[in-house]
């Protein structure tokens, strides 16, 4: 087994878990998730999951200076509003589909639309979740699953297994921060 595989599932069971129970140390243990995953899915010739943990980086430096602003004050949960539903699917498909015509025309890529759309829903959860979005969690659901069914054609066993862990931290994020969303507008 790959000794970045495992150091990369170690972090990345801890940031998600960190984002779970809305620590906001999930942001650097996340940079050091994404650092070592960028290696080893451009190895296996993933090149929009790898271009994906590229984008993260800034993502996860964003999350954590707007997690980070009123460190006194209540974490406080949102839904997206109906407008900005339809611009972030737009953003979504537009992303997905010019990235996948990039990867299966230029590229020797596995997998290009999966991995395409993927990488572009995972751009928006990983959004939502720096603006304490409650539907990063839904969005986060979807591609764990897409993501279980990739790695395990890829032989990355440990990641395979890993986001299967994140496919229950979803779940257990998305009713915490539900929970708390009823809470905040009860």
């Amino acid at each position: 087994m790959n000794p970045l595989e495992i150091i990369g599932f170690i972090s990345g069971f801890t940031g998600v878990f960190l984002t779970v129970i809305k620590n906001k140390w999930c942001f650097p243990i996340g940079i050091i998730n994404v650092i070592i995953s960028c290696f080893l899915f451009y190895e296996s010739r993933l090149y929009a999951d790898s271009l994906q943990q590229l984008v993260y980086i800034p993502l996860l430096i964003v999350g954590w200076l707007n997690w980070n602003k009123n460190v006194d004050a209540e974490f406080i949960v949102e839904r997206i509003k109906k407008n900005g539903a339809a611009l972030y699917f737009s953003l979504f498909i537009l992303t997905g589909v010019v990235l996948g015509f990039i990867l299966k025309n230029y590229s020797n890529a596995s997998f290009p639309w999966i991995d395409s759309m993927a990488t572009s829903a995972s751009f928006l959860a990983q959004y939502l979740i720096a603006k304490k979005k409650i539907e990063n969690w839904i969005i986060w659901i979807i591609v764990n699953v897409v993501y279980i069914f990739v790695y395990l054609q890829k032989d990355l066993s440990l990641y395979a297994i890993l986001y299967c862990v994140y496919l229950f931290l979803a779940i257990q994020g998305y009713y915490q921060w539900r929970k708390q969303l009823k809470s905040t507008t009860a």
